[in-house]
């Protein structure tokens, strides 16, 4: 239950796998960041003001912050706020006056830090020094590293991000570049991200990168990357327009108004990173072989399955990765590799020599991007596809990318879809492969 006030009581929280994440009492339509970051100091500063409305009467609320940021101004509606404070990850603020159900609010936050990754049961996530530059990792709940916010996939919001840095960097952003003006020896970045997203698809890439835009592409593509990558780059990811064409006839129309950028760093990295309307590569994924294409199928995928369509909550990740690895099973069969029934019975054999212990459904927060959940994911959609025949399989995922465009959804969304597209039930379907650990 909530308080009168709009402050969730104790035993309350908005997501289970991540309790310290997301805020009550007031809903996020738009964030404007103005910031400035110098490189070789790590040093961030600036402003959010954040553009809400109250959902229940409030004389005070939280936004998620990291601890490694400092806050030394903010005003809610224009007035300065009684109280805040900033402890355990969330700023807490009073407002000198309560704000009655479905009030506007402007909220206005000046801070500044060093910032840095936090920890987490999946690793440092969130910003993050490179060797010359930086990125932001936001996935699943990095957004609160470099931003005052309401940090839960559920909380989608418009964004413009105006920031300055010094002008041998280039900037990367989310949505359209805006304008680009140098002063002195700093360069002016603005990007305006309209439709809605989440607060950990939003991303920061910072590097000494030239940039290319490809051709004979359906959508606007880009890249930013080191020159020294540009030969390996253009071999290993000539196949993308490919991709971007196969992924709308199959999917539906790619759900971005500015295209998509690839930024390849000149660190090497894990694994990729997805962001809206990005892709973040290490030179290791660069390196002229075209090994990593699948991983280049995966994250554009995302687009699509992860960014436009959201899960609600975290434990219904595999409405991303999952259909993200199938996308990658999709490309395979379409590029002349592996088919999606080879595929599917590699992994199935796979699958069934590992614990027999995930949910997939609800696989729990340390095990919500275990590898298992990727590939159970993929063949219970190859499973449904088995059953519904390739027609009607993707019109559901059209339907499903049309449905729920840049909004968030659950596994009961799905397949309540699904059973428009099946001719009986597909209960025994879902019961074995979403709602049972053994593998069927």
């Amino acid at each position: 239950m909530k308080s009168s006030n709009g402050k969730a009581t104790s035993n309350e929280v908005v997501d289970p796998y991540l309790p310290q994440n997301g805020n009550f009492g007031y809903t996020v339509s738009r964030y404007e960041l103005d910031l400035e970051y110098r490189v070789a100091s790590n040093r961030l500063s600036g402003t959010a003001t954040i553009t809400a409305v109250t959902v229940t009467e409030l004389t005070d609320f939280t936004l998620d912050l990291s601890s490694a940021l400092s806050v030394s101004k903010v005003s809610v509606n224009g007035k300065r706020a009684s109280r805040f404070s900033c402890r355990a990850g969330k700023l807490r603020i009073t407002l000198p006056a309560k704000l009655a159900t479905g009030a506007a609010m402007s909220i206005v936050v000046r801070y500044g830090g060093t910032p840095k990754p936090l920890r987490t049961l999946w690793g440092d996530v969130g910003f993050e020094e490179l060797s010359d530059g930086a990125l932001v990792a936001g996935q699943p709940n990095g957004a609160a590293s470099w931003f005052p916010c309401d940090d839960h996939p559920s909380a989608k919001a418009a964004f413009r991000i105006r920031i300055s840095t010094e002008s041998a960097y280039r900037v990367v952003a989310n949505g359209k570049l805006m304008s680009r003006r140098a002063r002195a020896s700093q360069t002016v970045w603005i990007y305006e991200q309209p439709e809605p997203t989440s607060t950990y698809l939003i991303t920061l890439q910072i590097g000494v990168y030239e940039t290319a835009r490809l051709s004979r592409t359906p959508i606007t593509m880009r890249a930013a990357l080191p020159e020294r990558l540009r030969a390996e780059f253009d071999h290993d990811f000539s196949r993308q327009p490919d991709m971007v064409k196969l992924f709308i006839d199959l999917f539906g129309p790619y759900p971005l108004a500015d295209g998509y950028t690839v930024v390849v760093t000149d660190d090497e990295l894990d694994i990729p990173l997805e962001a809206q309307g990005i892709s973040i590569f290490g030179a290791n994924h660069c390196d002229g072989t075209r090994d990593s294409e699948r991983l280049i199928a995966h994250e554009l995928a995302h687009q699509w399955f992860g960014n436009s369509v959201t899960a609600r909550r975290w434990r219904d990740i595999w409405l991303h990765e999952g259909f993200a690895c199938y996308a990658e099973w999709l490309w395979s069969e379409h590029s002349g590799g592996p088919d999606a029934d080879e595929l599917a019975h590699r992994y199935h054999h796979e699958l069934a020599q590992q614990p027999q212990d995930l949910l997939l459904t609800d696989p729990g927060p340390r095990h919500m991007f275990d590898d298992r959940v990727y590939k159970r994911g993929a063949l219970t959609l190859h499973a449904l596809r088995r059953r519904l025949g390739d027609e009607k399989f993707f019109a559901l995922l059209r339907d499903w990318t049309a449905r729920y465009r840049h909004a968030t959804a659950v596994t009961d969304d799905f397949t309540g879809l699904a059973a428009n597209y099946a001719d009986d039930s597909l209960r025994p379907l879902w019961e074995a492969w979403l709602y049972s650990t053994d593998v069927p």
